[in-house]
């Protein structure tokens, strides 16, 4: 005849044996237990409105959404960092071409919305564009994007 499983009994737990157990593991694997520090805002941060301050206006959302909406497509958010990663913060429009693995219209068309939404500055050399990244409304989108 086979035989039948008994049930277990339960276990009386002594919680400050457990609780101990549980910070030696802790420190022991983890070391010494760190606290951090929020240190609060810099008082230039406090000049643009932030997501959490106040409600925007319906001109401030619209520009906020032109930047945030260019800044959505995968091609020009990583043209953007191609920019800002190159020599001096500026790049040819024909260095940008071989990294993203698009054709030069497709580039330059991505290059255009960046540009007419803020987000990149363009300058004329010869027959050649250079993009360098436009600061203040990359400091805006942060400042923006960051609680109050």
């Amino acid at each position: 005849m086979p035989e039948v499983a008994q049930p277990q009994t339960s276990k009386v737990i002594d919680m400050h044996l457990s609780i101990t157990y549980r910070q030696l593991s802790m420190y022991g694997h983890n070391g010494e237990v760190t606290t951090e520090q929020i240190l609060p805002a810099p008082a230039s941060a406090a000049c643009c409105t932030t997501l959490t301050a106040e409600p925007l206006d319906q001109g401030q959302a619209q520009d906020f959404a032109k930047i945030l909406k260019a800044l959505a497509d995968p091609t020009r958010l990583r043209l953007v960092s191609l920019v800002a990663a190159h020599e001096g913060n500026e790049a040819c429009a024909c260095d940008l071409i071989d990294p993203v693995g698009l054709g030069q219209p497709t580039v330059s068309h991505h290059l255009k919305i960046l540009v007419d939404a803020g987000v990149l500055h363009r300058e004329k050399r010869g027959i050649w564009s250079y993009y360098s990244l436009a600061g203040q409304t990359l400091e805006r989108i942060a400042a923006f994007l960051s609680p109050a």
